[in-house]
């Protein structure tokens, strides 16, 4: 074999080896992991639940067109997502897995008021809510009167 064949084979099984550990490392960057694709679904549930910020409180309300209530408006936001819950903060409340108030991550639902009110973690310690008569569906910070009356928290996703 001339040296100029041998030559080009070296070259070609060095290339070949180095482009089969650049293709693994590039494939290892590919894969998604759970955790990834949890945050990643969070996040576009807390995008459009922020959609919903100035639609006026009403009681029973289930929609943006008519207005909502607390559940109604996390009832909606989720069902958004083929995740659905019932109209009620109490049945909410007995969905998915429980989190501590230091676990939270956003697009948790959050309770309060002996499970009488519920509203949506969106991170740095705020949440949206539709909050009560007379008001429209705002982001409020866990502290004050939230956080006396703070229940638990649940995460769906």
């Amino acid at each position: 074999m001339s040296t100029r064949i041998r030559f080009a084979l070296i070259i070609v099984s060095v290339l070949a080896c180095a482009a089969a550990r650049a293709g693994g490392a590039l494939g290892a960057h590919l894969r998604i992991s759970r955790a990834t694709l949890e945050a990643h679904r969070q996040a576009m549930v807390v995008r459009f639940a922020r959609r919903m910020l100035g639609v006026p409180y009403v009681y029973g309300g289930t929609s943006p067109r008519t207005g909502f209530d607390c559940s109604g408006l996390t009832r909606f936001v989720y069902a958004h997502f083929d995740i659905f819950l019932p109209h009620y903060s109490g049945a909410q409340f007995d969905l998915g897995r429980r989190v501590s108030r230091a676990g939270l991550r956003p697009g948790d639902l959050v309770f309060f008021d002996g499970l009488g009110h519920v509203g949506l973690y969106i991170g740095n310690g705020r949440f949206i809510h539709a909050p009560h008569t007379g008001t429209r569906v705002s982001i409020d910070p866990l502290a004050g009167w939230y956080s006396s009356r703070f229940d638990g928290a649940r995460r769906l996703i």
